[in-house]
């Protein structure tokens, strides 16, 4: 849940107070300084675009310089005779000068933007909270839908590492990536000394490779676009992907393209199988052969656009699209030496964002749409479930409708989401996994002070699933066919959220300490949704009680667009 945006956010900041060991460790392992520029610098172009509400998992990207979304051009030539010609050293008068026509004074030659700056930069995003539920138990995460509310959530940090160098030997810029995230629960909390960890980036990106605009990247990355912070998603674009991209951006600096391609392979038996055979040559034992082994392809498209409107507003329009492809393979059925076929498999994503900004604060509007057909309607890690009679997942597809905003004046700020989502399995008829949902959520939040205030926040949120139900029979009746029928629930909440801001006002000014209290009612269909015993099934009205933090701290700049 990183937070990027070019209109808001703290100043990225140079690592200066990372451990020695660390610092040391990196220095090694990066190339020599000796290249890096001692001039006046400014910071790399954020990935995100103008106008956009930063991405929930990432720390705010600085304001670029000189002009927001684009990138510095290094100085046409860094030798010393340049720089004394442009200082008017090299026009020199003699000492003893003859009498001539005046000359029409020269006009200054505007300064050379100085290159982007090289070293190491440290970021982090991070949450954590404690909860009970008043009846002596864990607070937990109480929503219905797939996206709720922000303020229940489980601890989660990232520690992110980058290395930038700007080459002058071709006005290059390279940004190495690493990003570490760790997710509950906590030795604090279990006594448990383990640590549950995942790399969310390692990739390194090339900016103004080859010509002005265009940049290169090649890795393992999380690659996002713009978020509904509210709900902790984003509803266009979220990919995590191993492959490469291109991204160009005109000169304009409100226009880019995006192009990447990437393979993954979830660890189910939809994509591999291994199996135990003789080892070559009748040897002792057995080898791990690899009957089954596929990739999913996975490609991705994307154009943005900002038209200005007056001084700092504007408006922005995305188009997006992504094609999944899975090739055929062949798998050994519980009949050892018997094979099955399994058939290749296609799908493919559509969608658009439409906002509006200010660019005087964090006040902005986006709606989203995106259509998922086939393969990708599971989602980049998903496989393919009930499917359809020839083993694929044609005719699955999903819907999502989003909107996002937040508005601030004065003392006051409202963040706002929701969406509607449908989604439909490859499977004929309705079942569990069928489910329409939705919610509508707000957070009005009161400044009291620039270090502090109040927010609350109000959400509702309703699901309805396919279920295929057997009706109970009396002894001696007949069974009755099972039906299909839907079965809708819903619960409402409330919270009271007194908050302290170090960093001053702002809806996404951060670190972020709170006192939480939210209250959740359940009717009966949404009580229905749960295990039985759990204690969400049995109770009406549900309590959540503790504190939280949030924080991002430096600019992330490693999103794609």
């Amino acid at each position: 849940m990183r937070r990027s945006g070019p209109e808001f956010g703290p100043r990225r900041s140079r690592l200066h107070g990372v451990p020695s060991a660390l610092l040391a460790a990196a220095l090694c392992a990066s190339p020599s300084l000796a290249a890096a520029q001692t001039e006046p610098t400014v910071d790399p172009k954020p990935a995100t675009s103008e106008g956009a509400p930063p991405p929930a998992d990432a720390p705010p990207a600085p304001p670029p310089a000189p002009e927001a979304g684009k990138q510095a051009d290094p100085p046409a030539t860094n030798d010393g005779a340049a720089a004394q010609k442009r200082e008017g050293a090299g026009d020199v008068k003699p000492a003893e000068p003859k009498a001539e026509a005046p000359k029409a004074a020269e006009a200054p030659k505007a300064a050379e933007p100085p290159p982007p700056e090289s070293g190491f930069f440290l970021g982090s995003y991070g949450r954590v909270g404690a909860a009970t539920d008043f009846r002596k138990r864990p607070g937990r995460d109480a929503d219905l839908v797939a996206r709720g509310s922000r303020l229940d959530e489980s601890p989660y940090f990232e520690l992110d590492v980058q290395r930038q160098d700007y080459w002058k030997a071709t006005g290059t810029t390279t940004r190495a990536v690493i990003t570490l995230g760790t997710s509950a629960p906590l030795f604090h909390y279990n006594a448990d000394f383990t640590i549950r960890m995942a790399v969310r980036n390692l990739f390194l990106q090339a900016n103004n490779i080859v010509t002005k605009g265009l940049s290169a990247w090649v890795g393992s990355r999380m690659y996002r676009g713009d978020d509904a912070y509210l709900i902790d998603y984003w509803p266009l674009d979220n990919l995590n992907t191993m492959g490469g991209g291109l991204r160009y951006d005109f000169a304009n600096g409100r226009t880019f393209i995006a192009w990447h391609a990437g393979l993954n392979q979830p660890r189910t038996g939809f994509f591999s199988q291994t199996v135990a055979r003789t080892p070559a040559l009748n040897q002792v034992g057995a080898a791990n052969v690899n009957i089954l082994d596929r990739q999913k392809f996975i490609t991705s498209l994307k154009a943005s656009h900002v038209v200005k409107v007056g001084e700092t507003a504007g408006v922005k329009a995305v188009l997006y699209g992504e094609l999944h492809d899975i090739p055929s393979g062949q798998r050994e059925t519980e009949v050892k030496g018997a094979f099955e076929t399994l058939p290749a498999d296609f799908g493919y994503v559509v969608g658009a964002q439409f906002g509006a900004f200010t660019g005087r604060d964090a006040s902005h509007v986006n709606l989203f749409i995106r259509y998922a057909g086939g393969a990708a309607a599971y989602g980049e890690f998903g496989t393919p479930f009930q499917l359809a009679p020839d083993r694929t997942s044609a005719g699955a597809r999903e819907l999502w409708i989003t909107l996002s905003g937040n508005w601030e004046t004065g003392p006051l700020g409202l963040m706002a989401a929701g969406y509607f989502r449908s989604f439909r399995d490859a499977s004929e008829g309705l079942d569990y996994n069928d489910v329409d949902e939705g919610i509508i959520m707000a957070r009005p939040h009161f400044f009291l002070t620039e270090w502090g205030g109040i927010a609350t926040e109000i959400s509702y949120q309703a699901q309805q699933r396919g279920v295929r139900y057997q009706p109970p029979t009396p002894p001696g009746q007949p069974i009755p066919a099972p039906t299909n029928d839907p079965v809708m629930g819903g619960l409402f909440r409330i919270g009271f959220v007194p908050f302290l801001n170090p960093a001053g006002k702002g809806s996404y000014s951060r670190p972020q300490l709170r006192l939480i209290y939210l209250l959740t009612h359940r009717d009966e269909g949404a009580r229905s949704m749960y295990p039985k015993d759990d204690v969400f099934s049995l109770r009406e009205w549900e309590h959540f009680f503790g504190v939280g933090v949030e924080w991002w701290f430096n600019a992330q700049t490693t999103y794609g667009g």
